[in-house]
């Protein structure tokens, strides 16, 4: 696959769309996973920044992986299934032709961009907890995560609104409102 192929594929409605819902349905998976991880981390009494970074390493590699291993397959079973019936409709093979690489190419974008959204996710928020005892203090670096978690959300929100001709802004308020409210329930039942 040359340069000048992928960028042709990334360009393709159909390409885009479906990575766009990868990095967005996982996204806020990611981000609402970190904010219960912080919370629950400072609830239960984890004194050190580095532990909760740990932690939230571990959920986003967890995350990430499922991302792209789940979409890596089933891309690979709906690539599938569109050739073969391009080939029932054609009367012919198409392996090894340009048609058959760019299913292939499709699927990779797509994978890769289903385990960058929760990988971005998780990461952002947890960088307060880096500077545990210079800057920030457990609850400070909570709160300050919880707020690049809901700044994610909110950001997705007012993605997908922009591109649904909604009021961006509703829209990112109603994905930020998903991360208050995790904040909350974990509060609530958590302390």
């Amino acid at each position: 696959m040359t340069p000048r192929r992928l960028v042709v594929l990334l360009r393709q409605e159909r390409v885009k769309a479906i990575s766009r819902r990868y990095l967005v349905s996982n996204g806020f998976d990611g981000a609402l996973t970190c904010i219960g991880l912080v919370i629950g981390a400072f609830l239960t009494g984890v004194s050190d920044g580095t532990t909760v970074v740990k932690i939230g390493l571990g959920a986003a590699v967890g995350l990430t992986t499922s991302g792209v291993w789940s979409v890596w397959e089933i891309e690979r079973a709906e690539k599938l299934a569109e050739l073969g019936r391009i080939e029932d409709a054609m009367l012919t093979d198409l392996s090894g032709t340009a048609v058959e690489a760019d299913k292939t190419a499709a699927r990779a974008i797509n994978a890769t961009a289903s385990g960058l959204g929760p990988l971005v996710s998780i990461l952002v928020p947890l960088l307060p907890f880096l500077a545990v005892g210079s800057v920030f203090t457990m609850l400070t670096a909570t709160v300050a995560s919880v707020a690049l978690g809901t700044a994610i959300l909110f950001t997705f929100g007012a993605y997908m609104g922009s591109i649904s001709d909604q009021r961006w802004y509703v829209a990112g308020l109603r994905m930020g409102l998903a991360g208050v409210a995790v904040a909350a329930v974990n509060l609530l039942f958590g302390g």
